[in-house]
């Protein structure tokens, strides 16, 4: 099988962007789009994505953001590859720079200068929790590594400025521990449910955070991904399909 066979060209954004990733392995769903629409643009132009796979959330977060520079850390040399790849075929590459490297031991060009914001997608299964994927791509993606989740939060703060802003998705079950890493380093913590609907409980939690401040947390409302039926709720499609932000304050209204 030729390299191309392996590698196909999707579709975000209802089509406005387009994503090459593995046919088989990990490839991005929902999550990073969600994550790029939590991202306050207007607290600053320098944005670093730890862990930025094939550029799935950057590369949203870029479509919508035209005044924002996009760095993004990859420890995977394919994935980086395909990135770089992304940002070309959507004209994107001036202003997203994918950097090959461990979080853990960053390389010295993210040192030279802190970045305003950081967004991330960590893995979301503790190693000790989870059977690893043979395929080492899969692997990386869902489960953790040498890198522990308080690490992704300590890596965040030690590359954005002081107060910067740190925006991720993660699993709602490890909420707890997110606060633990973020406690005496991070404040102004909103907490964004999204509710997969039927009245079950989340799944997934957007996470936004400012770096050393002590404003207290805020529980938002969230927002509930399907209607009865299964199909994507109205708010959810705007933000999957149209490219519009998460809204902290989301209305009660988008509940089922």
């Amino acid at each position: 099988m030729s390299a191309a066979a392996t590698i196909s060209e999707d579709n975000l954004l209802g089509g406005r962007l387009s994503l090459l990733q593995p046919v088989t392995g990990y490839r991005a769903a929902i999550d990073p789009v969600f994550l790029a629409a939590a991202v306050e643009a207007a607290a600053g132009g320098r944005v670093l994505e730890l862990g930025c796979g094939t550029g799935a959330a950057s590369l949203c977060l870029l479509s919508r953001c035209p005044e924002l520079e996009v760095t993004g850390l990859e420890i995977d040399r394919e994935s980086a590859a395909l990135a770089r790849r992304s940002a070309l075929l959507n004209g994107l590459e001036a202003r997203f720079r994918v950097i090959e490297g461990d979080l853990l031991r960053p390389p010295p060009e993210l040192m030279e200068r802190p970045f305003d914001q950081a967004i991330c997608n960590p893995p979301f299964n503790a190693a000790a929790t989870s059977t690893a994927s043979p395929k080492p791509g899969l692997a990386r993606a869902h489960a953790e590594g040498e890198a522990t989740l308080a690490d992704w939060i300590a890596a965040a703060q030690n590359l954005i400025k002081p107060r910067g802003r740190l925006t991720l998705i993660h699993r709602a079950d490890r909420l707890g521990e997110l606060l633990a890493a973020l406690r005496g380093r991070a404040g102004e913590v909103v907490v964004f449910p999204l509710w997969p609907g039927g009245g079950r409980p989340a799944k997934r939690i957007l996470l936004r955070a400012r770096l050393g401040v002590a404003t207290p947390m805020t529980l938002a409302a969230g927002l509930t991904l399907h209607a009865e039926g299964g199909a994507f709720t109205a708010a959810a499609e705007a933000i999957l399909r149209d490219g519009q932000i998460v809204q902290a304050g989301a209305p009660r209204e988008v509940y089922d």
